[in-house]
């Protein structure tokens, strides 16, 4: 049978580039959840705030966020001492595996992980949640029905990105450790690391018209 194994010094670089990716995705997400309430609710502003020089600014200000988020946990897993089983429970090299293995006190990386965590949780899902209360908002008060599902219809794609990113990561990270939970989390890892980024490019170009109409074209053609 052949095994998967991975170096030490591997698998910290994965943790690394796994915690700067997702980190960086959570605020890429919501600048995005900001544009688009500067679309509905300040359309006439749009073209003037939203400027190349604020867009390189949110996407940059990301991957700074990123990188020390993922510097701070990858190097408080490199102080752990790992011993005995050296078989990862896992896909991955993912916290909550890595922990499993530790023969010493992981007490800091569960700090460091609720810490970080809830930081990467709550100002971008509080950020989200203000936009769109905001448009929400400014939706109900546009008088014609064409106008209220154009709206929604551009807002749509990102609420379904956001619940499946942000709700697969947090019963990941925010659920007690055990055997059967670390099974669980295999399954929502999968789900925030491979299913949503293979998902994205099908939820944000159905919303291009000539893409809905080629994909209408291609349906009623094999329907023949």
């Amino acid at each position: 049978l052949r095994k998967n194994v991975i170096t030490y010094t591997e698998c910290m670089t994965q943790l690394y580039f796994f915690m700067f990716f997702a980190t960086s995705e959570c605020y890429v997400l919501t600048s995005m959840a900001y544009d688009r309430y500067m679309a509905i609710c300040n359309p006439l502003l749009y073209n003037v705030v939203m400027s190349p020089k604020l867009c390189l600014i949110l996407l940059f200000g990301s991957y700074i966020i990123a990188f020390s988020s993922a510097v701070a946990h990858t190097a408080c897993m490199m102080k752990l001492t790992f011993c005995d089983a050296n078989t990862i429970n896992h896909y991955f090299c993912d916290i909550p595996p890595l922990l499993q293995l530790s023969c010493t006190s992981i007490y800091a990386n569960k700090l460091v992980v609720f810490v970080v965590g809830s930081i990467h949780v709550i100002v971008p899902t509080s950020t989200i949640f203000t936009s769109y209360g905001f448009i929400i908002s400014s939706i109900f008060r546009i008088s014609y029905s064409e106008g209220r599902s154009k709206a929604f219809s551009t807002c749509s794609s990102h609420i379904l990105a956001v619940s499946l990113f942000f709700g697969s990561a947090t019963l990941v990270y925010f659920k007690p450790s055990s055997s059967g939970s670390m099974n669980e989390g295999k399954i929502y890892s999968v789900l925030y690391t491979n299913v949503v980024p293979m998902m994205n490019p099908l939820i944000y170009s159905l919303r291009n018209k000539d893409i809905k109409v080629a994909f209408r074209k291609t349906i009623s053609s094999r329907n023949i």
